[in-house]
């Protein structure tokens, strides 16, 4: 299998990913098992500031999130992406649900990445396979690579 690009970026953030590689192999797996790849994918970490502002000026949303993505790809080939993650979003959301941060991490960046394979989350019924594909890649992710 080829490498795919997937770059991790920070901006206006102090912040360092120490899981690119481990979380590159489980991306290329989860798309694999998709029945999909990834050309090329930027996931870039901000803050919550950051986040409102790209919410504000490309979606017209004046409201904070934990993730938005931009596929620049059409649904069923290649995933091509730009992925924004809240830091300070993941933070909170973590301390709320009493997970840790890498834990809430993972989820927000598979959440992110089945948003670009084709899955909803408008929906309850959307919101539940995605709840379930999260759930299980995240059981694979600290089962088999985060081990």
């Amino acid at each position: 299998m080829s490498e795919a690009n997937v770059l991790f970026f920070t901006e206006d953030v102090n912040f360092t990913f120490q899981h690119a590689v481990v979380v590159k192999q489980w991306l290329y797996y989860i798309a694999n098992h998709e029945n999909d790849a990834i050309n090329h994918a930027n996931v870039i970490f901000c803050s919550n500031d950051y986040i409102l502002d790209v919410n504000k000026s490309y979606l017209s949303h004046d409201y904070y999130t934990d993730i938005i993505t931009f596929p620049l790809m059409d649904v069923g080939t290649p995933i091509e992406a730009d992925i924004f993650i809240s830091i300070d979003t993941v933070r909170s959301n973590a301390a709320d649900r009493s997970i840790s941060f890498e834990h809430e991490l993972f989820r927000v960046i598979v959440h992110g990445f089945l948003h670009m394979l084709g899955y909803g989350d408008k929906s309850e019924s959307e919101a539940k396979v995605m709840r379930q594909k999260e759930d299980f890649y995240l059981d694979y992710f600290f089962a088999e690579i985060y081990c």
